[in-house]
Parts: structure tokens; C-alpha cells; sequence
């Protein structure tokens, strides 16, 4: 079996939705810690099982972006199953990674962030393509996240989307030397080839780079 085979099989939606549509105040009251799904329209959509590599990159980014945020005192760092409701007439979702500045603390909540990110980070997976390419895209940018990172570690590309002044997302490119620079995350920044990299780079190499330490 290839490579991306295995991981198709192993990111197979794990169970099917529940047959009764419900609220989504019904669906934080009936979701725990463990639940991995998101609400949509009404209804329940469960995720499926991550790779390996969706979550050793996840993993790798989370710890990075963390250490960077509490460095700098930014805000609080976020990691799969915390939901994000972007406004009221859009769904639940669950990204990846998700940062939350200083300013918008007020919109976390116990159980979720009740308003957009400032920066969400979603990494590609064989059943998930046409969820982060399409629906996510757009509830993001109509919800206001201010940057928006779309990875796929199969394909080995990476987009980076800046939320501009009209509230559409734009493309911005890597530069010249592969590196991309966030802009709601100043001063961070990370080498686009550090994400396909097998093994991942060590996180202490990695800050070092970033002169933390």
C-alpha cells in the first residue's frame, strides 16, 4: 500500500453524524473533550482520525507557535478539539491550530472562541480537501480570521492568506528564500521546506534560529 493510501485509510471518517439535528448550544452541551466534530448547518460532523504526518507537522507547529506566543506574552494558543464559532450564522469548527491575541481573549470561553481567531492554521488531509479548500475558506474569511494558513504535507505546499482591507483573503507568497512572514504574529516566521522536512527539525533548532534562546 502507497504512502497516501495508508493515510486515506487512516483518516476514514471514524463514525457516521447523529440522526437528529440539534442547536449549537445542544451541541456543546452534548460534546465532551474527547468529541472530535464540528457543527454545520445543524448537524454533527465527525472528523476522522489524523495521520501520522498531519500530526507530527501539526505537533511541530503548535510547539513552535506556543513558545514564540509565550515569549512574547501575545495571547493563548490553541490545538485541535477547541471549537471556533466565527458569528452567529455560521458553524462550529474545529482548526487545527488557532492563536488568539491579547485583544480578543474576552471572546474565549469555556467550552469554545466565540468570534474569529487571529490566526488559524488547518493542515490538509486526504478527507478534509474540500473542506479547508472550500467551506472553511470562506466562513474564515466572511468570519473575519485575519490570517489563514492552508497546509497540505502530501502535496508539499503551503498557503498563506492575509485578510486585507475589502475582508478578502489574499495570497501572499514565501519570499525569494522560502521563508514566510506572518503578519498578525510580528516577528514570526518560519521556512516553508521546514514542514516537509523528514525528520521534522528539532524545536530547540528551530529557536535558536529565532534567537528565543
Amino acid at each position: 500500500m502507497t504512502e497516501e493510501a495508508t493515510i486515506a485509510v487512516l483518516e476514514a471518517p471514524a463514525e457516521p453524524k447523529p440522526s437528529t439535528r440539534m442547536t449549537y448550544e445542544e451541541f456543546l452541551a452534548w460534546a465532551d473533550e474527547d468529541t472530535r466534530a464540528e457543527w454545520v448547518n445543524g448537524e454533527v460532523v465527525f472528523m476522522g482520525q489524523v495521520s501520522k504526518l498531519h500530526q507530527l507537522v501539526g505537533g511541530f507547529l503548535f510547539t513552535l507557535i506556543k513558545l514564540f506566543v509565550e515569549a512574547h506574552q501575545l495571547g493563548l494558543v490553541f490545538y485541535e478539539s477547541f471549537q471556533m464559532k466565527t458569528g452567529d450564522d455560521l458553524p462550529g469548527r474545529l482548526p487545527d491550530i488557532f492563536f488568539v491575541s491579547n485583544e480578543n481573549l474576552h471572546l474565549v470561553k469555556d467550552n469554545r472562541l466565540e468570534g474569529p481567531a487571529d490566526l488559524a492554521i488547518e493542515i490538509i488531509s486526504p478527507e478534509s480537501r474540500s473542506r479547508d479548500r472550500g467551506e472553511k475558506f470562506y466562513e474564515y474569511e466572511q468570519g473575519g480570521v485575519r490570517e489563514f494558513w492552508l497546509l497540505d504535507p502530501l502535496r508539499k505546499r503551503a498557503e498563506f492568506y492575509q485578510l486585507g482591507d475589502d475582508d478578502l483573503y489574499r495570497l501572499v507568497n514565501a519570499d525569494s528564500d522560502g521563508v514566510y512572514h506572518s503578519v498578525v504574529l510580528k516577528g514570526l516566521w518560519i521556512k516553508v521546506d521546514w514542514l516537509w522536512q523528514q525528520p521534522l527539525p528539532t524545536t530547540l533548532s528551530v529557536i535558536k534560529e529565532w534567537k528565543l534562546v
